[in-house]
């Protein structure tokens, strides 16, 4: 006669088991995120509220909405980016355009950001002659265009602002213009058109001079 096996001692549920490995998943899948994410305390909140509904063991499944505020912070973040590629364009052009400047050694085209925007800084020499408003430079012409052709893939609501500079010298008796007034307007005006003429629409853009009066730079020196 065989001897009885004895009772085996309880184990806990398979299922147990289960969902034991479950929420340890899960922990470290939180765990991953929170390090790798800023710590953000709108949310850290959201995160919660998102949990806590999902598993329906807390209140607060309500604070897995996106509020407004949320969605407004997030809508700059793709004009950012169409700004910074439309910088890195025009930075292009300008590297371009520099070195084709170096051969004959004149002054640079720059660009400089501002509150409003960005300017860029076109010297004077390779737009005008001396006392002149009529842009003669072929490559002149040719990197105006090419701003144009970037400005115009812009939305409709980005304005271009044209504005004219002189030195302290007057525009001599052979220029056309009184003063540096007229000169440092007519300048302006003469870029603006040929924005328009390489497909600026003119609601978009407006001139201004300045005279002698903003300079970049004093005369105390040729450079």
């Amino acid at each position: 006669m065989g001897k009885k096996c004895p009772d085996c001692p309880e184990c806990m549920p398979e299922w147990l088991a289960a969902f034991g490995d479950l929420m340890s998943l899960l922990l470290c899948f939180f765990v991953l995120l929170l390090s790798m994410s800023s710590m953000d305390a709108k949310k850290v909140s959201e995160a919660i509220g998102s949990l806590a509904g999902a598993m329906s063991v807390l209140e607060g499944g309500s604070k897995t909405e996106i509020s407004k505020q949320r969605i407004q912070e997030s809508t700059p973040i793709e004009t950012q980016s169409e700004s910074s590629e439309m910088v890195n364009r025009i930075t292009e052009a300008i590297s371009e355009s520099n070195e084709m400047r170096e051969k004959g050694k004149g002054p640079s085209v720059s660009l400089e950001e501002s509150q409003d925007g960005f300017v860029i800084q076109l010297p004077a020499s390779l737009l005008f002659k001396e006392g002149s408003a009529k842009i003669e430079n072929e490559d002149a012409l040719l990197f105006l265009k090419r701003i144009a052709l970037i400005v115009g893939e812009l939305p409709n609501d980005v304005e271009v602002s044209v504005r004219g500079h002189t030195d302290d010298t007057s525009p001599g008796r052979n220029s056309p213009y009184r003063d540096n007034w007229e000169l440092s307007t007519a300048r302006a005006i003469a870029v603006l058109e040929e924005l328009m003429i390489d497909g600026i629409m003119p609601e978009r853009l407006h001139a201004a001079g300045f005279s002698q009066y903003r300079p970049i730079a004093s005369n105390a020196t040729p450079e």
